[in-house]
């Protein structure tokens, strides 16, 4: 189980468990005072909703394809103190169609891309990006972004790679942040945030999570993920 300081996540039936990357990008994507609508595509448990929930005054729709995640992500929605912002979708974000747009986008989309699937259909959904290509992704949220709104997501450097080729001339980067588990390791995701007007490039900025041992967490990371952990 993944225990918040408010509430517990249960992750027993969905098979995108609970993880760093989740984490990491609920507590990094860009929250605003006006933000009134919020979206989270690939939901999984719901735990980077919950998050922004917690974060925020907002309303926030959680879409999945799989109808275990979806149930599951609507359990914790419900067991939540922010049950009458949430609502979990299941559906493919290629056929949501809300009636208006979004503020903030998140999504920790699938990214495998040519590998080999698991006879288990669910993990697969989860994990590769079949069901929702990078080019598809793109096209949702433009299709989805309100005037002035960002989209905010987290991939391995090579995936976002791909991620930002088939977002050129579309979706614009805004803030990046590279992440390092420990110092002497190199990049092994980025969380990028983009919107959809012409931006100057942003600094690249960086994030060690560890100083080496399993419990020695830098206190940049405490500082971005300690509102959400119990024992930080």
């Amino acid at each position: 189980m993944f225990r918040f300081k408010l509430f517990t996540v249960c992750q027993d039936r969905c098979p995108m468990k609970v993880g760093t990357d989740g984490v990491l990008l609920g507590a990094w994507a860009e929250v605003r005072p006006d933000d009134r609508r919020m979206l989270d595509i690939g939901t999984g448990t719901g735990v980077i909703a919950l998050m922004l929930a917690q974060r925020s005054a907002a309303r926030i729709e959680a879409v999945d394809i799989d109808p275990d995640c979806a149930e599951q992500a609507a359990g914790n929605f419900a067991a939540s103190p922010w049950s009458g912002r949430l609502a979990a979708r299941c559906l493919p974000i290629q056929e949501y169609a809300p009636d208006g747009r979004f503020d903030l986008i998140v999504s920790n989309p699938p990214y495998y891309v040519g590998s080999l699937h698991s006879p288990d259909q669910g993990r697969n959904r989860a994990r590769h990006a079949d069901s929702l290509p990078f080019g598809e992704l793109v096209r949702a949220v433009v299709r989805l972004l309100a005037d002035g709104g960002r989209f905010a997501l987290i991939l391995p450097p090579d995936e976002m790679r791909l991620f930002r080729s088939a977002a050129l001339g579309r979706l614009f980067p805004l803030r990046w942040t590279e992440v390092c588990s420990t110092p002497r390791r190199g990049v092994r995701r980025v969380l990028a945030e983009f919107c959809a007007q012409p931006v100057p490039p942003p600094e690249v900025g960086r994030l060690i999570i560890q100083e080496g041992g399993p419990d020695s967490y830098t206190g940049e990371y405490r500082r971005l993920t300690g509102d959400f952990y119990l024992g930080f």
